[in-house]
């Protein structure tokens, strides 16, 4: 088909007479798109040149940090020896077919030498996204006095530094000296707890992906067969569709009042970032009478980041916003884990999964 002119001849004239020579300039390409990934990004905490003065942390410390890049968790990372390092511990040295001591023995330290170059701690600039919360000051600790707000997020900068470097706002001070004033572009000194890769997130479900990088949890993670909680160390373990053992954590589990309901279940789905349904009927330690409460999602929930919900009703595993206290208190029957560990464990197990809880 022939498309007709449409312009009078006058107009093509003038048209022709007036136009310029053309333009040699090169292309510009388009502006490049910005990255899906860029506001997880820039939650990365980059490594300080200069600044922190001399400290030689402890030496337990090296070793908590490579234990728990291995999955292999002592709580909170503090270059303190206690009986949850010798728990994370026995986990790796069962894991790696050496005898559960528990100690460093000859046989654990040549185990651990393949990570040798893993520094105990980091220096390392605080990122302005990082900094900037939102936090909660005034966040109270009263279940009933949290439902009016509508997160539970971390009360503070140091708060947030401490859940994201899987340690206490006490050890960072210790690190760092009391002078220590955490802000945007501030060099502080951390254990040395690698950032999650943001390349790797997927579906951000809730605001899962900025929970991940802001807890230095890896979205990457090996696939779990079936999750076994032992009562008689305080330990959740998963294990691989051979038999391996995958990653260890310790757990609060159960009292005198809400024993560990002993028996084989299931996990029937993972909630990230979850709301929590305070029901005071299921509490032997709080009135009847008070009043139902939905408490919103975070850090601080009463269930942490995550809850996995079990086939056994009313239970499940779940995060914490006290992470210090995981092995040294109670829980109501449910079993406990430090916010980083229950996001790591969250991201191993789907609807399905077999959850033993045994003696």
């Amino acid at each position: 088909m022939k498309i007709r002119a449409c312009f009078p001849a006058a107009t093509l004239c003038l048209l022709v007479a007036c136009q310029q020579p053309a333009d040699t300039t090169p292309p510009q390409n388009p502006p490049e798109k910005p990255s899906p990934n860029a506001q997880f990004e820039a939650l990365r905490f980059a490594d300080a040149k200069e600044g922190g003065g001399d400290y030689r942390p402890p030496d337990m410390m090296q070793v908590e940090v490579i234990l728990d890049r291995l999955g292999f968790s002592s709580g909170v990372i503090d270059g303190k020896a206690t009986p949850l390092d010798e728990l994370a511990l026995r986990g790796f040295q069962t894991a790696h077919k050496l005898q559960p001591t528990g100690k460093l023995d000859d046989a654990t330290k040549a185990a651990l030498l393949r990570w040798k170059d893993v520094a105990p701690v980091r220096l390392v600039t605080i990122p302005a996204e990082f900094a900037k919360g939102p936090f909660v000051p005034d966040l109270p600790h009263q279940n009933a006095a949290q439902a009016k707000y509508d997160h539970l997020g971390y009360r503070d900068l140091m708060e947030a530094l401490a859940e994201r470097f899987h340690t206490t706002p006490e050890t960072l001070k210790v690190l760092n000296g009391p002078e220590l004033k955490p802000g945007p572009g501030a060099v502080i000194r951390v254990p040395n707890v690698a950032d999650a890769d943001p390349t790797k997130l997927g579906t951000d479900e809730r605001g899962w992906n900025r929970t991940l990088m802001m807890l230095g949890v890896s979205p990457d993670q090996p696939t779990a067969a079936r999750v076994v909680v032992d009562k008689s160390d305080g330990a959740l373990r998963a294990y691989a569709e051979d038999g391996a053992l995958l990653a260890q954590f310790p757990a609060t589990m159960g009292s005198r009042h809400d024993p560990l309901p002993i028996g084989k279940w299931t996990i029937q789905g993972v909630s990230r970032n979850p709301d929590f349904h305070y029901n005071p009927k299921l509490f032997w330690d709080v009135s009847d009478a008070a009043k139902d409460h939905l408490l919103k999602p975070g850090p601080n929930n009463p269930v942490g980041v995550a809850w996995l919900d079990l086939s056994k009703e009313h239970y499940g595993i779940h995060g914490t916003p006290e992470p210090a206290m995981i092995g040294k208190s109670e829980s109501h029957g449910c079993v406990r884990l430090t916010n980083w560990d229950a996001a790591r464990l969250a991201q191993m197990v789907k609807a399905g999964t077999p959850a033993i809880f045994q003696e």
